[in-house]
């Protein structure tokens, strides 16, 4: 987190240069076991945009500002994270955690996400299937949480680098 400092701060100052409000962007997300925590990111859209709403499923969603399409492209809002894997509310790798009201009408299925402690990356996150939403291809992380392992989660955060690499070019 200390090296990730300038970098942290060059974010925020872009984000405040593009929009007002607050660099960082702080929601209720669903964890292990149902457990509510806060997650961290850097805001990439407009301040007053509701905060419980579908995510945008494309680049040129009005909510999103211009410095906000950089960082989702290159998935730097999700810097902020790290501290939630140093609270040790998330892992690097696993399922994705979901906001309250999409937990709240999950399938017996779907709830077996909520088994293992959610990640900032996973299979999902590097499929095809990423322009669907999460709860709607759960079978990523049905496999995820039956095969997870140490090479596993290696084999996932080398891939994500070389996927989030080339998407940022």
């Amino acid at each position: 987190m200390v090296l990730l400092a300038p970098l942290f701060f060059l974010i925020a100052f872009f984000i405040k240069l593009d929009s007002s409000g607050s660099a960082f962007f702080v929601q209720d997300r669903v964890g292990r076991n149902g457990e509510l925590f806060k997650m961290y990111k850097f805001r990439s859209m407009y301040k007053g945009t509701p905060q419980y709403e579908l995510s945008p499923t494309t680049p040129f969603d009005p909510r999103i500002t211009r410095i906000g399409r950089f960082l989702r492209k290159t998935s730097l809002d999700e810097l902020p994270q790290l501290m939630n894997v140093f609270l040790g509310d998330m892992s690097l790798v696993g399922p994705r955690p979901e906001m309250p009201f999409i937990v709240q009408i999950y399938t017996s299925e779907q709830r077996q996400r909520l088994q293992v402690v959610p990640g900032i990356t996973g299979l999902w996150q590097l499929s095809a299937d990423r322009a669907f939403l999460i709860h709607e291809n759960i079978q990523y992380d049905l496999y995820y949480i039956r095969n997870r392992g140490f090479f596993m989660d290696i084999a996932i955060l080398i891939h994500t680098l070389f996927f989030t690499m080339r998407r940022g070019v």
